[in-house]
């Protein structure tokens, strides 16, 4: 029904598609995984018409004619249609208004039949189990409902092909039975359906194909039956079980000197629906804990949820014995935990302002009295980190934003470092940077380690996560499922706890 053969995309100094073939065949449900930066975004995105591929490298077919859409809505008038992980309606409207948008019902003078239209809208949620005013604002839905709404809209427009990216994110267990046997209708119907997701049980049980992308590249493609678990997780990771432990792949040294002392930081019972589950962890001074997981397992909530950045529905955060507010993060940081978030670009640096004003920003109350800024302290402070870490800028009043990606990074860990922490969350902290920023990094990681410092580190990068933490703590599907230490600490071990280990293991 549809398909691309050979697709490239480019972006200024990234190939976020190389050569990509993918078919999406008429009844049948193919799966589109990978992690993060592994290119389904960009991939759905040319799909879809809002981005065009590299001119001259690869074609595209839909129902059997060569294809290219020059617009979203040009797709979704041909019958692709797209259900984003994040809600992509108009909240003030209502939900009829919200199924039908473009499309309604109008009688004779041309005016919106608002009767048919609600009438026919509270039929196609009805068929999905929903049962909600319809006349209502869409905001004032839950997001599981507003999700289901999406979907009716989805599969209401006529669509021939139907790309559902994370569909079950934000939904119930309940409302999951109610997605999957729309899905197995659409299978029946002949339609075509793309289906992202980073849950491994609901690719087995919903999925016939599946197409994995790793760096920009379609690595394998073949039926879901006959697919084990390990095997699909070592073609996500571009790793075989047991490949990894060689010595000398990343600039981390191990054996950090950990004592028995009493936890830096201690995390207990961690829940917030839809991301986590009774999620617990220690970490002692001088100790590098990994968190290991697929992409969505739960990792980067665990983290925002200790920084106060993720509210909880329950769960305790202690630093060095005293309890720390949660879904707070001004008290988190007052508490001595940091966090390094995942996207710099998008939760870290401020790109327009100077490398001096990045490096301060956190640590501005502390440098000011009575509203007036200590320049003095703030230049001393700036000038000890570019130093320490090395930051190669022009000087501290270059923009950020004109810096590499890897001296971007280190900026960020300069700001967080000038306060002083406990502990030191670090979310792909050399994701994205060159081969030089990422050795640097990973040495800067042991030495504040031997400084005491308590470290987690979340990384997709296998070598970097064994051979940087001394104790590794996996998560699947927001759960903590294993930990492992020691001899332990292995590829094949962490793997297989990821493909195999059952929710609701240890927490």
């Amino acid at each position: 029904m549809l398909s691309v053969t050979g697709i490239s995309k480019t972006f200024p100094g990234v190939r976020a598609l190389d050569g990509v073939d993918f078919t999406a065949r008429a009844g049948e449900v193919h799966a589109l995984i990978g992690e993060n930066g592994a290119g389904k975004s960009t991939l759905i995105k040319v799909l879809t018409g809002v981005y065009r591929p590299d001119p001259g490298e690869g074609t595209m077919t839909y129902d059997g004619a060569e294809a290219a859409f020059a617009t979203p809505l040009e797709a979704q008038h041909a019958g692709i249609s797209t259900i984003y992980q994040e809600v992509n309606l108009v909240p003030l409207m209502s939900v009829a208004r919200n199924l039908f948008l473009g499309r309604e019902p109008r009688g004779r003078l041309g005016l919106i039949d608002f009767r048919r239209m609600h009438r026919a809208a509270d039929e196609a949620l009805r068929e999905l189990g929903v049962r909600v005013d319809v006349r209502r604002p869409l905001r004032e839905l839950g997001v599981g409902a507003q999700q289901m709404v999406a979907l009716a809209r989805a599969v209401s427009v006529d669509a021939r092909v139907v790309i559902m990216d994370e569909p079950t994110s934000s939904l119930e267990p309940r409302e999951v039975r109610t997605l999957f046997g729309v899905i197995r209708m659409l299978r029946e119907r002949g339609i075509a359906v793309v289906y992202v997701s980073h849950r491994l049980e609901e690719l087995y049980e919903i999925c016939d194909a599946v197409t994995v992308l790793r760096d920009g590249r379609a690595v394998h493609t073949g039926p879901m039956a006959g697919l084990d678990r390990l095997r699909l997780v070592s073609l996500m990771l571009g790793r075989e079980a047991g490949e990894v432990r060689e010595e000398g792949r990343t600039e981390f040294t191990g054996g950090h000197q950990v004592t028995d002392a009493e936890p830096v930081l201690s995390a207990r019972k961690l829940t917030a629906r839809h991301h986590l589950r009774e999620v617990g962890l220690d970490v002692r001074p001088g100790e590098v804990v990994g968190l290991g997981g697929l992409l969505g397992s739960g990792r980067s909530g665990t983290a925002k949820a200790i920084a106060g950045a993720l509210p909880l529905d329950s769960g305790t955060v202690v630093v060095a014995g005293a309890p720390v507010r949660t879904g707070s993060t001004p008290a988190a940081i007052r508490a001595g935990i940091s966090l390094l978030p995942e996207d710099r670009k998008a939760e870290g640096i401020v790109p327009g302002l100077s490398v001096r004003e990045n490096i301060a920003l956190a640590a501005l109350p502390r440098l000011s009295r009575f509203g007036l800024v200590d320049e003095a302290r703030i230049d001393r402070i700036v000038d000890t980190f570019i130093q320490r870490l090395r930051i190669k800028a022009a000087g501290p009043h270059q923009k950020v934003g004109e810096l590499s990606g890897g001296n971007q990074q280190k900026v960020l860990l300069a700001r967080w470092l000038a306060m002083h922490p406990k502990v030191l969350l670090l979310d792909e902290p050399t994701r994205g940077i060159d081969v030089g920023a990422k050795a640097e990094v990973q040495r800067l990681i042991d030495e504040l380690a031997a400084d005491g410092l308590g470290v987690l580190l979340i990384s997709s990068d296998m070598e970097e996560l064994i051979e940087g933490a001394d104790r590794i703590v996996v998560l699947k599907d927001g759960a903590v499922v294993e930990e492992l230490t020691g001899e332990a600490v292995t590829a094949d071990r962490l793997m297989r706890a990821i493909a195999t280990a059952p929710v609701g293991g240890p927490a």
